[in-house]
């Protein structure tokens, strides 16, 4: 952002009223008169606001490069459910892989109970060793589905492949698309054009530039919306999976009013830390969380470290009341 100057004007006044909304600025002199740059990482202002500052001329921005995503709103439409500001918190819950049909079944009935809204789970499976279980495929979309349906879950399951966006799109209320493939043009523009709505994960390594441009694929292509997910993004300290960026969240739910959900499980990779983190997820703005629980962790064919065992996955709901949840743009 580019803040002009009137002739004769007080640099130091304007550029004092900057710095009070919370921007950044580094001042620039040219024949044409002084200008400041706003750095990306200021505060949020309205432009009418700095307009109206005294002795600013002009305020020049560049051109959105998601334009889509800037207009798409604060909610999204899942099902028959929506996700995002002012909708009661989305809890997409269940295995990391469907292992079996009676598993799910079993899993199912128990977030239903504790008020899970989405049953999660993969069918396929992006796994770092090949040797590693990758999922049962399209059998896996059918029990999930089953099951979901007859406990009143919605489905949200993960596209690999775009030749599997169809198939998955049959079955699933919400098309997750992994960290992975955040970057694969293919496989967004593919599940895209189902006309699904789309869980988009952050990449382990993107910007929340590169983020909101991959949601931007998405809608040109024909999703119905898009639900971004904070999975943590990749750090140097061991001690955790990732690093959950939470002030990631806060921009994309208070700032930019778009609809983001927080996965814990993966962004800290320890099942001890996943209840501290959802709710701290909560109170930054996440409009949901994306959990794994398993009934028996110790048998889990993916992820078992990080899944919560039954009683916990029970604790945290009960926790997450309404009052945790801020109120800043509960009505936007």
């Amino acid at each position: 952002m580019l803040v002009s100057l009137t002739t004769g004007a007080d640099p130091g006044h304007v550029s004092r009223e900057l710095v009070r909304r919370g921007l950044w600025v580094k001042r620039l002199e040219s024949a044409a008169g002084v200008h400041f740059v706003v750095g990306e990482h200021s505060a949020q202002v309205a432009f009418e606001d700095l307009r109206g500052i005294t002795g600013v001329a002009d305020v020049a921005q560049p051109t959105s490069a998601h334009p889509l995503v800037d207009a798409q709103g604060p909610t999204v439409e899942v099902g028959d459910r929506l996700v995002g500001v002012g909708a009661p918190l989305a809890v997409l819950a269940g295995p990391c892989s469907v292992e079996s049909e009676e598993q799910i079944h079993a899993v199912a009935a128990r977030v239903a109970a504790a008020g899970a809204t989405l049953l999660r789970g993969g069918a396929y499976k992006p796994r770092t060793s090949p040797y590693a279980f990758q999922g049962h495929g399209r059998p896996a979309l059918r029990w999930m589905v089953e099951a979901a349906r007859a406990h009143g879950l919605g489905v949200v399951t993960e596209v690999l492949d775009p030749g599997d966006a169809e198939a998955v799109a049959e079955h699933a209320d919400l098309l997750q698309v992994g960290s992975r493939n955040m970057h694969n043009h293919a496989l967004l523009r593919a599940a895209a054009a189902t006309g699904k709505p789309i869980l988009l994960k952050r990449g382990m390594a993107a910007t929340v530039e590169e983020w909101l441009c991959a949601g931007e694929v998405c809608l040109l292509h024909g999703a119905s919306g898009v639900v971004f997910c904070e999975r943590g993004i990749r750090g140097f300290d061991p001690s955790t999976r990732n690093v959950l960026d939470l002030g990631s969240v806060a921009l994309l739910a208070h700032a930019l009013k778009l609809p983001v959900v927080v996965d814990p499980s993966h962004a800290t990779g320890r099942r001890d830390l996943i209840p501290a983190l959802a709710t701290a997820a909560v109170s930054a703005g996440a409009h949901g969380l994306l959990l794994e629980t398993h009934d028996d962790p110790g048998t889990a064919l993916s992820d078992g470290p990080q899944a919560l065992v039954p009683d916990e996955f029970d604790r945290l709901l009960g926790s997450l009341t309404r009052p945790v949840r801020p109120t800043t743009g509960a009505t936007s």
